[in-house]
Parts: structure tokens; sequence; C-alpha cells
């Protein structure tokens, strides 16, 4: 299957030797998330779009005030949004990555950079503000929460939707990936 064109900006991929992983948390309790189709999504995102070699990202489901205070902290928006995504873009330095920069820890040998994971960065989804969206959006929860997760990755990958032809760009490759990976995650709530 192909996708539409490269992204906006060059992916990063890590050491040769090992697969992305994905770490999912579920830190709301307002919706049923099915954390693990959820994850396996983003997994398959990261393999379609060519991340290979051990690499981590992580994907938090939220309450709607802990999204608005990270919309406000690091986007200055006002409210709870749907989606946050915060790419990780540091370079590994001696000893480690910033902010832990500092030693590895007595009981331990130091850690060649090279055999450092590299942080791809996070995905942060607010399943309230999902269920609110998904009649006028996508029409179900679960298809809204799809989207979200999918949409979040590509961030992370550097894909964006500022100029008309990337927000053009990132819809299809959105649709495309949704198409591949249809798995449908189950909700207890049916989006209300």
């Amino acid at each position: 299957m192909s996708f539409p064109g490269p992204p906006m900006r060059a992916r990063r991929s890590g050491p040769p030797e090992g697969d992305p992983v994905v770490f999912a948390a579920d830190e709301q309790s307002d919706h049923v998330v099915d954390v693990a189709t959820l994850t396996r999504l983003a997994e398959s995102v990261l393999a379609a779009e060519g991340v290979r070699g051990d690499c981590e990202l992580s994907l938090y489901f939220v309450d709607e005030p802990t999204m608005a205070d990270l919309n406000a902290r690091f986007m200055d928006g006002e409210g709870p949004t749907d989606v946050l995504a915060f790419p990780l873009d540091d370079e590994v330095i001696e000893g480690g990555r910033l902010p832990d920069t500092g030693s590895s820890g007595p009981d331990r040998p130091p850690t060649e950079p090279s055999m450092l994971p590299l942080l791809l960065g996070d995905v942060v989804v607010c399943p309230a503000v999902a269920t609110r969206n998904a009649p006028d959006h996508t029409g179900a929860y679960e298809d809204e929460m799809a989207l979200l997760v999918v949409h979040g990755v590509l961030h992370v990958l550097g894909m964006d939707h500022a100029e008309p032809e990337e927000t053009a760009l990132m819809q299809a490759r959105e649709r495309a990936l949704l198409d591949a990976f249809g798995e449908r995650p189950m909700s207890g709530d049916g989006g209300a």
C-alpha cells in the first residue's frame, strides 16, 4: 500500500536493532478507552511511516482539567483540546538525554549513547473532548479516538497542518492509515 507524499520534515529513526514501542496510560476515568487497540494502532502507524529500531512513543489519555493545563502551558491555548503532540527533538549527549544528563547511577556502568532508545515523543488525547466532537466530526467516539491517535503520531513524526497544502497531505495520510488499520477501538460508553 502506498501513502501520499513524504512528511514535512525528516523522520527520525532509532538504532538499527529493536522495534518501536508504544507505552500507553489511561489517566482518566470518565470515558472507557480501549488502550490495547489504540496502542496497536499507534505501533502500526509508526511501522507504516518507516520508523524502525529501538525507539519509544508515549500515549496518554487524560481528563479535561489535565488537557486544559497542558494546552495552556505548552500551546498558549485556552481550555481542553482533543489531542496534543510533543515530539522530542533532543540529541543524545554524553551521560544521557536532557534532563537526565546526570550519571547512570552507582550500580550501573555508563550507558553508551548508541545503546539508548530514541525517544520519539508523547501523544496526549482527551476522551471527553473526543466524545463531544465525534458526532459532528467522525460520527462515532471510537472513530474519533482512532483519528486522534493517528493525528498525534503523525505530528510527533513531523507532519503539520499550518498551511493548506500541509493540511491536505496530513488528512490524506490519516485517511490512508485509518483505512489500512481499520481496527475500531471498543468503547463501553458508545461516545456518550
